[in-house]
C-alpha cells in the first residue's frame, strides 16, 4: 500500500519529503509532481527499482528513461554536452524539456539506451521536485506517469493513489499539475531535433 504525503506545491513540508526520500533510498517507487505532469521515480543506483519502474510503466529497455537533475552542473555530470548544446539547454532550463544526450560513465549502462548509449535528462521547474532532489543529493530516475496502453499522463493524485496503490510505495500529492508531458529534444545529431512536442515551447531553443 502506497504512503501518501500531501504537501504544499510552493512550500512543501520538509518532514514529508524526508520520509519520501528515505523510502526511495530503500528501493521504493514514487509518483511525484513535476512542471509537466506526474512522474514515476526511483533511486538511480538501484537495479531492482529501475526494473520495477519499467514494469509498472509497461516499457522495455529501449524506452528512454530520464534523469531528473537539480541544475545544469548536475546535468553535465551525467551527459556529454558541448558549448553549443549547453547554450541551448541553458535557454530552456529549468523547464518542461527532456534532452536526449550522450550519457557519461556516471550513468549506469543498464538505464541508458542499450544501443545508442543515450539518456534523457532534464531540470524540472517545480519546488517539490527540487526539494526532493536536494534531500537525495543526486538525480532521480524517472518516466512520465502514463498508464500502459494509454496515451495521456495522469494528473489527479486521487486517481494515481487509487490506481497504483499496490504498485507504488509513495505518492507525493501536491495537487494537480499540468496535464502535458515534456517536450523531448534529441541533441545527439548535428542539429537539435524535437521528437515529441509537449509543454515546453521549442522557440526557447530556436527550433
Amino acid at each position: 500500500m502506497a504512503q501518501r504525503f500531501e504537501v504544499h506545491p510552493d512550500n512543501p513540508q520538509a518532514r514529508f519529503l524526508k520520509q519520501a526520500a528515505q523510502i526511495l533510498d530503500k528501493g521504493g517507487i514514487a509518483a511525484i509532481p513535476t512542471d509537466s505532469s506526474y512522474a514515476l521515480v526511483c533511486h538511480l543506483d538501484d537495479k531492482a527499482a529501475a526494473e520495477n519502474l519499467r514494469r509498472i510503466r509497461g516499457v522495455d529497455d529501449k524506452h528512454h528513461l530520464t534523469l531528473l537533475c537539480r541544475d545544469l552542473s548536475e546535468l553535465a555530470s551525467y551527459a556529454r554536452v558541448d558549448n553549443k548544446q549547453f547554450r541551448l539547454i541553458k535557454n530552456a532550463t529549468p523547464g518542461p524539456f527532456t534532452f536526449i544526450l550522450e550519457a557519461t560513465k556516471e550513468v549506469p549502462r543498464r538505464v541508458s539506451h542499450p544501443s545508442r548509449r543515450t539518456i534523457g535528462l532534464r531540470v524540472p521547474d517545480h519546488r517539490v521536485t527540487q526539494d526532493l532532489l536536494a534531500l537525495l543529493g543526486q538525480p532521480l530516475l524517472a518516466t512520465t506517469l502514463i498508464p500502459p496502453g494509454e496515451s495521456e499522463p495522469l494528473n489527479d493524485p486521487d486517481d494515481i493513489a487509487e490506481r497504483y496503490d499496490k504498485l507504488l510505495q509513495v505518492v507525493v500529492d501536491a495537487g494537480a499539475c499540468p496535464l502535458q508531458p515534456t517536450t523531448v529534444v534529441d541533441m545527439t545529431g548535428d542539429e537539435a531535433e524535437v521528437v515529441r512536442l509537449g509543454r515546453g515551447d521549442p522557440a526557447l531553443l530556436g527550433l
